[in-house]
């Protein structure tokens, strides 16, 4: 169970409904937001990313409990939030050195765990890039940075969100059906290793266990595993930690999306919630680039609120509430 301070436990409420489930909007994307832009032959600008991510965040976040942004483009996306929204802020730089073997992570050299909540974070979000099975001494230091990055968060009594992405150094490529017979083992094994006391992770934001895509009745092609064996290994994520959990989309369409939570949730899985981005946002993205700002609020209005309204019906029949996975205490000043 999952130890809070009153201030923390606070902070919490802010990023999720009075139910405790946390719905939270994220656009805290960088280079994969340059790319959509670039794809649709335009050159993408900071003050441009700047505007799409404000956008987003005015017309949706009086539909979500929250919003994940990043301090390079999304500052002013974060002022335009809805007053009840809560906030989370990046803290890891975008990508990895694809040169240097193991994706080591790195943070944002301009800040701080303080200088993020000055900036009104009411949590933090970090991205790990992790491989069960890569090389220990790679994993070593990936375990060393998390313990400094979790003790930064517990000094400024600031909730710790960790997002964890599974890969295989052996570049297995991610959406092929010989990485979907492993991931199984890597998403659920990195979910116990991090939820070890020493990280100091208060929400785990993960994958899913298993491709979708490969699960018998959700494809009529090859698949990876049976609908019974998807089940059970999403009952296994569920119980490797005592940690609340929530899913991230990961890309994939948002009627897959939900379809995979009601999936998770008849499988036995207690997951408390989902951080969901481009399934919700990215088909306003060309609205954007061809037509403007008019046409982008009139899609975010219309598409893209139904998209996070309909995300958070099903979360109300799927998500279990993190207050059943905490405790609060009160601390003592010594004098």
């Amino acid at each position: 169970m999952l130890t809070l301070t009153a201030e923390k436990k606070a902070a919490m409420d802010r990023l999720s409904t009075k139910e405790g489930v946390i719905s939270a909007l994220a656009i805290d994307q960088r280079g994969a937001l340059k790319k959509m832009i670039l794809a649709l032959g335009v050159e993408p600008t900071e003050k441009a990313i700047e505007h799409f991510k404000e956008l987003v965040s005015k017309e949706l976040t009086p539909y979500a409990s929250s919003i994940l942004l990043d301090p390079e483009y999304g500052l002013p996306a974060a002022r335009a939030r809805h007053e009840e929204a809560g906030l989370l802020l990046a803290y890891e730089k975008t990508g990895y050195d694809a040169s240097t073997p193991g994706r080591l992570p790195d943070l944002l050299a301009d800040w701080s765990v303080l200088r993020l909540k000055e900036q009104g974070a009411d949590a933090i979000k970090f991205l790990l890039y992790y491989d069960v099975d890569e090389d220990p001494e790679i994993n070593h230091q990936k375990h060393v940075f998390i313990e400094r990055l979790g003790s930064e968060c517990a000094e400024e009594d600031m909730p710790f969100y960790l997002e964890l992405v599974s890969y295989d150094a052996q570049n297995i490529d991610s959406n092929s059906i010989e990485y979907a017979k492993i991931k199984p083992h890597k998403v659920n094994e990195m979910m116990k290793e991090f939820s070890k006391e020493q990280y100091k992770v208060d929400v785990l934001k993960v994958e899913v266990p298993v491709n979708m895509n490969f699960v018998e009745g959700f494809t009529t092609g090859e698949t990876a595993y049976s609908k019974e064996e998807a089940a059970q290994y999403f009952l296994e994520q569920s119980n490797a930690t005592e940690l609340p959990f929530i899913f991230l989309s990961a890309g994939v369409s948002s009627e897959l999306f939900q379809q995979t939570l009601f999936f998770a949730k008849e499988a036995g899985s207690t997951f408390n919630g989902v951080l969901c981005g481009r399934a919700t946002w990215k088909n306003g993205v060309k609205p954007f680039v061809e037509s403007g700002e008019s046409a982008t609020q009139e899609w975010l209005a219309n598409e893209g609120r139904k998209n996070i309204e309909s995300l958070n019906e099903v979360l109300a029949q799927t998500a279990t509430s993190w207050h059943e996975k905490v405790r609060v205490i009160e601390e003592t000043v010594s004098k």
